[in-house]
């Protein structure tokens, strides 16, 4: 039996811990500024690295994330529950997909070039404050174990438990990469939601569509409801979505991708100790009402490397009060059937204007532009919801999630 023992591995200035989109986020910004002593701490290979996985958002101008874009789509579309479709032109904003080994490739190339920056391939044991900073113990491929000392740690990592909440529900899906006899889809449309599925006791359902070409596309099945499915309904869901409902007529099934995350209202801690912060996720980046997180992530990237730049030690929140407010509303009203799910987000792209209606669900929206689409959501049932909120306990419940978003 081989032992394993401790290495030494040394300091830095800054430690990224995970890497997903928030974490791969933030180490881009950092590189983008110029950041020296950076060290993303990402797993190895195996059981413990999550699979391939697609992000997507929508964004005006360049980004920096461009050489990274697998896919682009100008035009949005919205299918109702009635079948009538809502076409959009998302114009100064275009809808684009990043595949995780591509960004990964792109923000290990630009770390490595940047003084000292660098990627530790372990996993994550521990993270814990220490005089003047803090440090993070993790165990190598071969299971000797390493503790990196920084000044900061940025920390990706899922959170053991939810904090308490008034409402939970989750956005859980699978995704088929699918293979077209014929070209069946439009490569210019992508399909944000179709409500043509049946729906759910609670919450609500819809297919989801990003075509690569036209006989190539991403096809997924979503819910927002209370528990996640089996693979074996979501594998008939898509079924019935590619034959009845999209009308593929024969393909193959290329790769599947799966994913849960936690559309909560509870208060998720921004800092876990005096130079350890929480990003992504676990810090509250998922917008809670739809589920939407790199576009968050993004914005608290650039903003914790500025703020590293001129020297402050502060995180933003990833979103306000009043957008948290907001979708706290949200939830509560779809949990307890006070709204209609897909008559709800239907009639946002019917009756909002394209861009504020984007600007709204990503949370970048003023007062005034949240105020005016407010009055054109089901304004009883969401006063009567905004009413028993504060009444509400918030209960803990015993694990968190572990997915990701692919938004």
């Amino acid at each position: 039996m081989t032992a394993h023992r401790e290495r030494p591995y040394g300091w830095t200035d800054v430690a990224v811990v995970g890497g997903g989109a928030a974490g791969l986020s933030l180490a881009h910004r950092l590189a983008e500024t110029g950041a020296a002593g950076v060290t993303v701490i990402e797993p190895p290979e195996g059981p413990l690295r999550p699979a391939d996985r697609t992000w997507c958002y929508w964004h005006a101008g360049a980004d920096g994330l461009e050489d990274a874009a697998s896919a682009s789509w100008p035009v949005l579309r919205v299918h109702g529950a009635d079948g009538r479709p809502v076409t959009v032109d998302p114009a100064p904003f275009t809808y684009r997909m990043l595949r995780s080994g591509d960004f990964e490739r792109l923000v290990h190339d630009r770390l490595t070039r940047t003084n000292d920056g660098r990627v530790l391939r372990a996993t994550a044991d521990a993270v814990r404050g220490v005089p003047g900073g803090a440090e993070v113990r993790c165990t190598l491929p071969g299971g000797d174990t390493v503790t990196l000392r920084a000044r900061r740690v940025f920390d990706s990592r899922p959170l053991p438990a939810l904090p308490p909440a008034r409402t939970r529900l989750l956005q859980h899906f699978r995704g088929w990469f699918v293979r077209t006899a014929t070209g069946r889809f439009d490569p210019e449309v992508a399909d944000l939601m179709d409500f043509r599925v049946p729906q759910p006791a609670r919450g609500l359902a819809f297919g989801y569509v990003l075509p690569l070409a036209p006989d190539h596309a991403l096809v997924e099945y979503t819910e927002f409801s209370r528990h996640p499915l089996t693979v074996q309904a979501y594998e008939a869901a898509l079924g019935h979505y590619c034959r009845d409902v999209l009308r593929l007529g024969a393909y193959t099934v290329e790769r599947t991708e799966q994913g849960v995350i936690p559309m909560t209202d509870a208060r998720f801690p921004h800092r876990a100790g005096p130079s350890v912060f929480r990003i992504g996720t676990a810090g509250g980046a998922t917008r809670p009402a739809t589920g939407y997180t790199f576009a968050a992530a993004q914005r608290q990237s650039r903003a914790v490397a500025a703020g590293l730049r001129a020297g402050r030690w502060t995180v933003p929140a990833p979103h306000g009060r009043r957008v948290l407010a907001m979708d706290a509303i949200v939830l509560r009203a779809l949990d307890t059937g006070r709204i209609d799910g897909p008559d709800f987000f239907t009639g946002l792209f019917r009756r909002v204007p394209t861009e504020r209606l984007l600007r709204f669900l990503d949370g970048t929206a003023s007062l005034g532009e949240e105020w005016g689409i407010g009055l054109r959501t089901p304004v009883r049932p969401m006063l009567a919801t905004a009413a028993e909120l504060p009444f509400l306990p918030r209960r803990s419940r015993p694990h968190a999630s572990d997915g990701e978003s692919h938004r």
